[in-house]
């Protein structure tokens, strides 16, 4: 008992310390709720009268035998059938401009069936908010879109990605915005809608229950992603048994045979 109340103490704590720009407590945040998904979008996009219709949160996305699958943070729909893809990241890694070309291309994949011409697949924009300035130019949003490089038009294919500087801090909006993305407390927060969410998830017992169910998922992702390091770290050193690593790292041996295979070790 006391081991479960020092644990449970734990994850209070770490629920407190989690902010919107954290992705587990952001597809917290945006669950069954299309009208914060609907006044960050306005914000980002500089559409005010942007109108979401449809938003679902831990999206997963595969639609070829063998591609690799996405799973999104915040997927959602407006009034006139644009999609947008919505993730936050921590690292400079994940926000990767490959990332950001696969996450696009799996979104056509997923909204265009057999039969259907070209033309039909609809406008989509791939939203990376980056708690650091990924570009380093102090731009609250940097726009990326394909151009024609010898007419000096745009392609005007419909894709867009869009950069957001997590840093930003200016007296606008979207600097308020960022602001509040970084705020561990619902009061220091600019807007209502997320400052309310945030309220119910870090002080009412059913959000507090809901985000402890959440932290304990973090907990044993932490540790399977731990144990798979361990794993490929054996399975590298090239003097361990396949049991050897099963017994150690707590994997199942068909884990550590994928490993073995999907790594080329």
């Amino acid at each position: 008992m006391i081991e479960e109340e020092q644990k449970r103490q734990q994850d209070l704590e770490r629920l407190r310390q989690l902010r919107p720009i954290d992705d587990d407590f952001m597809r917290c945040l945006f669950k069954d709720n299309i009208p914060l998904a609907e006044l960050v979008l306005r914000i980002i996009t500089g559409k005010p009268d942007l109108v979401i219709t449809d938003c679902q949160t831990q999206k997963d996305m595969k639609r070829l035998a063998g591609a690799r699958s996405i799973c999104l943070d915040a997927y959602g729909a407006d009034s006139s059938g644009k999609k947008y893809d919505m993730e936050v990241q921590r690292a400079d890694k994940g926000a990767d401009p490959h990332r950001a070309r696969y996450h696009s291309s799996v979104i056509d994949i997923e909204n265009l069936d057999a039969g259907q011409d070209f033309d039909q697949l609809p406008d989509t924009y791939t939203i990376f908010i980056i708690e650091k300035d990924f570009y380093g130019l102090g731009k609250p949003i940097y726009r990326v879109e394909r151009m024609n490089l010898d007419t000096g038009k745009p392609f005007e294919d419909g894709e867009h990605i869009l950069y957001v500087n997590g840093e930003y801090r200016g007296n606008s909006d979207i600097g308020k915005l960022m602001h509040d993305f970084n705020c561990t407390d619902a009061d220091d927060m600019n807007f209502e809608l997320m400052a309310e969410r945030t309220r119910y998830l870090k002080e009412n017992p059913k959000g507090v229950s809901e985000m402890c169910k959440v932290i304990e998922d973090m907990r044993t992702q932490e540790r399977r992603e731990t144990m798979t390091e361990i794993a490929l770290r054996m399975l590298r050193a090239g003097r361990y048994a396949l049991e050897e690593i099963v017994n150690i790292s707590g994997l199942s041996l068909d884990e550590v045979k994928n490993l073995q295979t999907g790594h080329n070790v």
